[in-house]
């Protein structure tokens, strides 16, 4: 018996046809969004694997830091105290006296070390308050003034810093913006800027999300990139003096806060910007 394929036949098969290549087609979609999302979720993992291992190394650094410090400070009074006692008794004496200058000197700066390390290492206890971004801001410009006016740096504000209110510890924030001020001023007063646009310093901040995000961004020389990689370990420094600490602690202020903070070079423009996400729960409390 012969079967005779029919035009409804033939157009209900080729329904089918394309009902199946529609099917394969939304399936290979489907697959290739798969796979993206697998990609995606992959390279979240990792780099939450490796935020987490950092997270052990800097919290094992951080015990050792914190009792070697705890050694050092109670020496360092006793050499400060000899060492003030002695500048006395040799304030004729031009020679000794420069070298007891030196002396309290080092003290000093080893202070400072061991304040930063203690910094660093101690349990930071957040006071989150709220603060009209503005004030936060312009007390930090207050405090870098004297670096700006030594290296001819001009800070400016965006409009929206006035607008913005948050609710943060806002010593610690202070600390962290007047420490990005300082490193950008130092960083363009190294260049030679002969020939370059005034030195320049711009501090502007949007909400967005349900956060605050606050850019620091200067036309200054910008990071090189084997430096970039490693500019919130503890200890890294490319200055000549330092304690490599100052960006590890601004670091670990903004981790306190749940946010993040990213430094990159500008684009198409020469300088580095560095970005503080914040997620802002509106404050139910200001200091003014």
């Amino acid at each position: 018996m012969t079967t005779t394929t029919t035009p409804r036949n033939l157009e209900d098969l080729a329904e089918i046809l394309q009902m199946y290549n529609d099917v394969t087609q939304r399936l290979e979609q489907s697959h290739e969004r798969l796979q993206q999302e697998v990609v995606r979720l992959r390279e979240q993992l990792e780099q939450k694997n490796r935020e987490l291992e950092m997270k052990k190394r800097l919290a094992a650094l951080g015990e050792m830091a914190a009792g070697i410090a705890h050694e050092i400070r109670n020496p360092l009074g006793g050499i400060q105290l000899y060492a003030s006692t002695l500048a006395g008794e040799v304030s004729e004496k031009p020679l000794a006296r420069e070298l007891v200058q030196k002396i309290s000197s080092g003290v000093r700066g080893l202070n400072t070390l061991v304040t930063d390390m203690l910094a660093f290492a101690g349990n930071m206890q957040i006071d989150m308050r709220g603060y009209e971004l503005e004030q936060i801001v312009m007390h930090a410009i207050e405090l870098a003034q004297p670096s700006l006016t030594q290296h001819n740096v001009t800070v400016t504000t965006g409009e929206a810093v006035g607008r913005i209110m948050l609710n943060v510890d806002g010593r610690m924030l202070e600390r962290v913006l007047l420490n990005l001020l300082l490193n950008a001023s130092e960083a363009i007063a190294e260049e030679n800027r002969s020939q370059k646009p005034e030195a320049r310093i711009i501090i502007d901040a949007v909400e967005q999300d349900g956060a605050v995000v606050i850019t620091v961004k200067d036309n200054g020389p910008g990071i090189a990139a084997e430096v970039l990689e490693r500019l919130f370990n503890p200890f890294f420094t490319t200055k000549h003096s330092g304690t490599g600490l100052g960006l590890a602690i601004v670091h670990r202020i903004i981790e306190a806060h749940n946010g993040t903070i990213t430094a990159a070079n500008n684009t198409n423009e020469p300088g580095a910007i560095f970005t503080i996400t914040l997620v802002n729960h509106k404050p139910s409390n200001m200091d003014v």
